[in-house]
Parts: C-alpha cells; structure tokens; sequence
C-alpha cells in the first residue's frame, strides 16, 4: 500500500507539472531531441526567467535532467526522461494467469473482447457468460472476420465451467458486472452496450471498436503470471 502511495504522488507530482501549457511545449519540444535552455527560450519564444522556472519544475517532478555539454562546457543541455512518462500509467496488475471476459449470453461481447486480447497480446484469454447462448452471434462472427480475427460459432461457456483463482475476470456487460459474486466476481467492468439488442452491423462494429480501444488501454498495465496455460486447459 505504501508502495502505491508513493506512485500515486509521484504521477499526481508529473500531472501537476505537465498542467502548464508552457511546461508542455517544452516537454514536446525535448521528446524531438535535447535543448539548452536558452534554446528551448528562442524557440518557443519564453523569457529566460520563464525557462528557468519551468525547467526547475520539470526536473524537480523527474521528467527533465540536465548535462553539462561536452564542447562548451559552460553550456548545459537539457533531456526528457521517457520512463517518467511511462509512469503515468496505471499501477500494474501483476500477477494474471488468464484474463476471461464475461457477459450474459457469451455471444458477442465477450467473445470479440477474449479474440482480441488474444490477438494483441499473444498471452491466454477466455470468455464464459452467466446464461450462454447456444451459439455466437452471426454478426459477432462477422465482424470479427471483417477484422482478421476468427471466432468458433459453436464455443460458448459458462461462468462456472470456465473462470479460476488466478483470472482477471472482466465483466464487458453490466448484468454480469451486477451479478457474479465471488469467486467470479470482475475484477473490472467495461459498461459496452450490448450489440444484439439492436442487432445490426453499425452496432456490432461500435461494440468491436470499443473493445479493442479498452483493449490497448488496459494492456499494458497487465503482468501475466508465468504460465502456460492456455485458453480453455
């Protein structure tokens, strides 16, 4: 907790540096290539005594540091820290076995969310619903296929039968976000409004590019544990 703690104010202390509009520019200017201070002043066109504060802030929230040049070494030149942006990232989840997607009838939703989990992440996902239907979607197959990703019409699971200690369940419904309780209950939930019920390609094609931006989102945040397990063993 104390670990978390620290995280969090090191990204708030990032974020509160990187409110400045000016702060801003000057990060995007050294995200190109490193700058003296009076450099970044010319360019962007800030007083000196601007820079010199700006900069202060930056390296003091660990996003700027400084070098002495090795030419004129009166001069300093200033370079990002890539890694402190990474920060800005979410605590990881560490520590995932499988990630299983979970809706109601495991015939859109959750199917499309664990084909493109797989796909992006080359790791194990599963998908199970609370009441599964006989079959997958047509539509949800479809569009799948649209998008270079096969689905199995005839593979559908229930929640039971699939989800275990160590899954990170994501319920990509909100009845099953609702409904499942421990040892199944979602870790997150991703409120994507249900396809089926308006049962057209418009909205099979909404839902799948909502999965795949929470997808990519959420990704790398997630420390798969060392397994190798695969979807259904």
């Amino acid at each position: 907790m104390m670990t978390e703690l620290v995280s969090l104010r090191g990204r708030a202390r990032i974020h509160a540096a990187l409110g400045d509009p000016a702060r801003l520019a000057i990060v995007d200017a050294l995200t190109l290539g490193d700058a003296s201070p009076g450099e970044i002043a010319h360019d962007l066109q800030i007083p000196t005594n601007l820079v010199a504060h700006h900069v202060k802030v930056l390296t003091d929230a660990g996003l700027v540091v400084r070098g002495r040049s090795e030419g004129d070494r009166r001069r300093t030149y200033l370079r990002l820290r890539p890694e402190a942006l990474t920060a800005l990232r979410p605590t990881p989840l560490t520590g995932v076995g499988r990630v299983v997607f979970v809706c109601t009838r495991n015939s859109a939703r959750s199917q499309l969310a664990a084909a493109l989990w797989s796909e992006r992440t080359h790791t194990p996902a599963a998908s199970a619903g609370t009441q599964p239907a006989e079959r997958v979607h047509p539509r949800a197959v479809a569009v799948a296929h649209r998008h270079g990703l096969a689905l199995d019409p005839s593979s559908t699971n229930r929640v039971a039968d699939i989800v275990r200690d160590d899954d990170l369940v994501i319920a990509v419904c909100d009845n099953a976000h609702e409904e499942l309780t421990a040892p199944a209950q979602p870790r997150l939930h991703w409120s994507v409004p249900d396809p089926v019920r308006l049962d057209t390609d418009d909205a099979f094609e909404a839902a799948f590019a909502d999965l795949a931006a929470r997808v990519d989102r959420v990704a790398p945040v997630i420390t798969p544990a060392m397994s190798s397990r695969g979807p259904h063993d």
